[in-house]
């Protein structure tokens, strides 16, 4: 169904709110994924905080233009789904990368990150990216090894004054 322009500057205002607040995002070709595997695509999406919405291109570039995905714009063509990672960096990048190994339909065309736009050779780098909880653990792993270095130091001088 053709959208009229009222319609159109509200996908356009849409788009545009997620695009400013988005970690990172991936446009892919969608062409010949079914009705269900869009449903499902999309069921996914909203479980891990990806915002995924199919747009004209003409609108997706109105409504990334003047932020950090403008960089993207020369890579819409074609029927493109854009997927913006609201939480974590990798979010987005895992979704599409993992739905596209059960259905090769869906092709990676640019990802954005950074103000900088990749082809998709690097969408499998952005995808193991850690997620945030996995970020915060690897944090705390990395802060707690001196304390622990310094107890079991501690420890030895303990049990040598002891054993004196």
């Amino acid at each position: 169904m053709a959208l009229n322009l009222d319609g159109k500057k509200a996908v356009v205002k849409e788009v545009a709110e997620f695009a400013e607040k988005a970690l990172s995002a991936v446009a892919a070709e969608y062409r010949g994924l079914s009705v269900t595997e869009l449903t499902q695509l999309r069921k996914t999406a909203r479980e891990t905080g990806v915002y995924l919405r199919v747009v004209k291109n003409t609108l997706a570039k109105r409504a990334i233009a003047g932020t950090e995905f403008e960089c993207m714009q020369d890579a819409l063509v074609g029927p493109l789904l854009i997927a913006f990672s609201m939480e974590d960096p990798g979010s987005a990048a895992r979704l599409i990368n993992d739905f596209s190994k059960t259905h090769d339909k869906l092709i990676a065309k640019v990802v954005a990150i950074g103000g900088q736009a990749y082809g998709h050779a690097e969408l499998a780098r952005l995808a193991n990216l850690p997620t945030r909880d996995q970020g915060i653990g690897l944090l705390m792993s990395v802060m707690k090894a001196p304390t622990e270095k310094l107890v079991r130091t501690l420890a030895e001088v303990r049990d040598q004054k002891q054993a004196a």
